[in-house]
């Protein structure tokens, strides 16, 4: 038998990680129970490449040097959708301001 630490990757606790149930594709779905998070749940292996942090970063950093959203979709190998809400979430910063790079 093996363990295998699941560590939450929204405040990096591996303390308070419990199983939550099966998705309907099968995935076994986790929620941490810390305080930081407060019930959040996640999978750790995405079947869409889309959902993954590092991707959406390169959304924003390939949009940011020039690159088209049919581009960054054909690189990336995500669906043109997933490319406009990346960059429309990116437009404004987190206290609000808007994104001078970003917004055109």
């Amino acid at each position: 038998m093996v363990l295998i630490s699941v560590v939450c990757p929204h405040c990096q606790s591996d303390a308070a990680v419990v199983k939550n149930g099966k998705r309907a594709e099968g995935k076994q779905r986790f929620r941490c129970r810390s305080e930081k998070c407060q019930g959040r749940t996640f999978i750790l292996n995405h079947s869409y490449p889309g959902r993954l942090a590092t991707i959406k970063q390169q959304i924003v950093e390939m949009s940011l040097n020039g690159s088209g959203v049919r581009d960054i979709s054909r690189v990336l190998r995500v669906s043109t959708r997933t490319v406009l809400s990346e960059l429309k979430k990116s437009r404004t910063t987190s206290s609000g301001e808007r994104n001078p790079v970003a917004a055109g």
